[in-house]
């Protein structure tokens, strides 16, 4: 089993993730019904077993909460690889949600990306969470998991819609990514 576990306490925030690639329960103590929503969907469609513990001073906001998850969440993905023999390295998925449509392209490289195409669509709210902090989430955790990973919004409009595409569709594209398809480590350079 490929597992990850990290944790981070800062005088901000107190998180821990265990990440399972190959499956698992998914058990969150988070202090946002809607970020809870929201891994709840990347760990079904991830296939990832995922354990959040959260605490933060959610007082001022849910900034520091939910970057430092996608901090954690990211370290714990990278742990979980390892050397990362074997997997198939590139993820590419598509998710249509009602009105919304995300397609997410990710490279499992080892160099550390992140960019939004189609606009600043990112506003307002969906449940608790600012919707400006979907993308937050995700630069922290491509750049902590090593990862390059493109998030294209191709239609949006429901707010909540839009987030749970691009998480189901990173989830989908993770799904590819990290299933094992070869023995040796996927690059020329033979390390990632």
């Amino acid at each position: 089993m490929r597992t990850g576990s990290v944790t981070r306490k800062t005088r901000e925030t107190e998180i821990t993730v265990s990440l399972c690639l190959d499956g698992g329960d998914f058990r969150p103590d988070i202090p946002s019904g809607f970020l809870t929503h929201m891994l709840d969907a990347l760990a079904k469609h991830g296939g990832l077993g995922l354990a959040v513990q959260a605490r933060g001073d959610v007082h001022v906001d849910l900034h520091h909460t939910v970057e430092d998850i996608g901090i954690v969440l990211g370290k714990a993905f990278k742990k979980a690889l390892g050397d990362k023999a074997g997997i198939t390295r590139y993820g590419l998925a598509k998710v249509p949600m009602d009105e919304a449509l995300v397609e997410v392209c990710l490279d499992i490289s080892g160099r550390p990306y992140f960019q939004v195409h189609g606009g600043d669509v990112f506003h307002g709210q969906a449940g608790d969470l600012d919707l400006e902090l979907v993308p937050e989430f995700f630069r922290a955790l491509a750049f902590n998991a090593g990862i390059t990973l493109h998030v294209t919004v191709c239609a949006s409009g429901n707010g909540h819609h839009l987030a749970e595409a691009c998480f189901k569709a990173f989830a989908r594209a993770v799904r590819e990514a990290v299933s094992v398809s070869g023995t040796g480590i996927p690059s020329t350079k033979e390390s990632l």
